[in-house]
């Protein structure tokens, strides 16, 4: 069941940063505040795009080539 919670001595700072990007995002204050909350603390699942750039990252391009990363750091070569 969802509950109420409260925060004190938010400096006014981020206060308006929240408020502008609510703004920019068409939400209120608690929607945005609820939205950064679950964007920080709930795992979220990767697109095709993210995955594909995380695999260039790693330099795999082909199967082959995973497999022998593989081999190479098992037989540690």
């Amino acid at each position: 069941m969802p509950k109420n919670l409260s925060m004190k001595k938010v400096p006014d700072e981020l206060i308006a940063l929240l408020r502008e990007r609510a703004r920019r995002r068409h939400r209120s204050l608690q929607g945005e505040l609820l939205a950064t909350l679950e964007e920080s603390l709930l795992p979220r699942r990767l697109t095709v795009a993210e995955l594909t750039g995380r695999i260039r990252d790693l330099g795999l391009r082909t199967p082959q080539e995973a497999t022998r990363m593989i081999r190479e750091d098992r037989d540690g070569r």
